[in-house]
């Protein structure tokens, strides 16, 4: 618990300027965006994720990292190639004025999603969720710790996976997402991300 607490803190200092996009001039940059991420950042399929109403300083950590590679994702490098930083604020501002759709959850899964995300595994020393992305998943915007309301469960599960395996690493030095998923199994893995799915 510590670590985690240690953690959050050392992001919250780590993220103390605001990104200052212009969301206008963010829509006229999203055409090639509109394919995985939907018109208004709700994509069509659980393989890409659901950007909007994600807050605009997460987004552009994200974005930089991948253009920059430290975030592996090829597909997603590619698009932001040529790209000034000025534009990944301005994508930002706007996918972040946007309005998240809002999925359900599997009946079957909710408890234990439930359990997991509201009070953590106690045996496992997994911290709750809702210390980092609130009771309702909408995140903190200041610290920059994202919305995960209403994100597609199979991408959710993904970069949960994704962080168990380390091949995901850019949650800073307090390896705070690496350290909460890595005693995590698959159930509870899928668990939590349909919970999180229905979440509103």
């Amino acid at each position: 618990m510590l670590r985690l607490i240690a953690g959050i803190g050392l992001s919250m200092l780590a993220m103390t300027v605001m990104a200052q996009g212009d969301s206008a001039r963010g829509e006229t940059l999203t055409m090639m965006c509109v394919a995985c991420h939907g018109e208004d950042g709700n994509s069509f399929a659980g393989s890409f994720p659901n950007i909007a109403g994600q807050n605009e300083i997460y987004l552009l950590k994200q974005m930089r990292e991948m253009q920059s590679g430290e975030r592996p994702a090829l597909l997603m490098t590619g698009m932001l190639m040529g790209m000034s930083d000025q534009d990944l604020e301005d994508l930002a501002a706007y996918y972040g004025d946007k309005i998240s759709s809002q999925g359900a959850a599997d009946p079957a899964n909710v408890q234990l999603g439930e359990s997991i995300y509201r009070a953590g595994i106690a045996r496992k020393g997994i911290a709750a969720c809702t210390a980092c992305h609130s009771p309702s998943g909408q995140g903190n915007e200041l610290a920059g710790f994202p919305v995960l309301a209403g994100q597609w469960p199979e991408y959710t599960e993904a970069q949960l996976k994704a962080f168990r395996s380390g091949e995901r690493k850019n949650d800073g030095d307090s390896k705070m997402m690496r350290l909460s998923a890595m005693d995590l199994n698959d159930e509870e893995i899928a668990a939590v991300a349909s919970y999180l799915h229905g979440l509103q």
